[in-house]
């Protein structure tokens, strides 16, 4: 019975979110950034270096998901919500913690080898996608409003502390989380999975209402983390982390929509 409850809420390989298991992942996920905080402490590391290195790593894991959803890649625990998460984590801290010894050895920068060991992982899935249609009209919807939302942040960075270069990153990843959402919904009928924007989609009407939820959300975290935290380290982990949940389903949602399977 014990099992039963764990597979179905937790290790489940059908999609969506319940608000019971959102509040777990969560509190859970707060543990394991402690845990990393520990590492960064350890190995005397600054984690808002990690942003751009970790950017192949987390389209790593998204095209992996992606690929899943079009049953290129069987739909298994490691491969599901949340075992693919946890397998990425771990491999990232491993990656994280033999870059940093490499580092000392060989003066290669840490970031770099990051950088590339994601760029080689991800291959396999950037040919397996290219062997497939692409839809460019869902593309170009999604990279146009995208744009248009994002550019005004990005032209305001230097006259406001607020979207400085890390927390602009942030930002600019949920802005595209809340494109992919928006596009797929709206345009492409498709389903939201995740509890309180599903909840927000139905009253409106419309997924658009992810950009405001979106912008006030984060942008409050992040006057919080700035205002209230006072270790660097430990604010830009919180960044970090905030970055990689916004970028990581953006990701997924779009490579899930452009997918055409021949």
């Amino acid at each position: 019975m014990i099992e039963d409850f764990i597979q179905e809420n937790f290790f489940y390989l059908h999609p969506g979110y319940t608000t019971f298991n959102t509040v777990i992942f969560g509190l859970v996920l707060g543990l394991i950034v402690l845990g990393i905080l520990k590492i960064f402490e350890k190995i005397d590391k600054d984690p808002s270096e990690l942003i751009i290195p970790l950017i192949p790593i987390i389209f790593f894991g998204s095209s992996t998901r992606a690929l899943v959803d079009h049953h290129v890649y069987p739909r298994i625990h490691l491969l599901a919500t949340p075992g693919i998460y946890i397998f990425i984590g771990l491999m990232t801290i491993v990656l994280l913690i033999l870059s940093i010894h490499i580092e000392k050895k060989s003066k290669i920068e840490y970031t770099k080898i990051i950088m590339v060991t994601g760029i080689a992982i991800s291959i396999p899935n950037i040919l397996l996608i290219l062997n497939n249609n692409i839809n460019f009209q869902a593309l170009a919807l999604e990279m146009t409003a995208f744009l248009l939302v994002s550019i005004p942040f990005i032209l305001l960075r230097n006259k406001f502390k607020m979207l400085g270069t890390v927390n602009l990153e942030v930002l600019l990843a949920h802005i595209f989380d809340a494109t992919t959402t928006f596009i797929a919904m709206d345009f492409f009928d498709y389903t939201e999975q995740h509890v309180l924007p599903t909840y927000l989609i139905n009253k409106t009407g419309s997924a658009i209402v992810m950009y405001p939820l979106k912008i006030i959300a984060i942008l409050f975290a992040l006057y919080i983390i700035d205002s209230q935290i006072e270790t660097i380290r430990t604010k830009n982990l919180l960044k970090l982390s905030i970055f990689i949940l916004g970028l990581a389903p953006a990701i997924r949602n779009c490579l899930t929509l452009i997918i055409s399977i021949i």
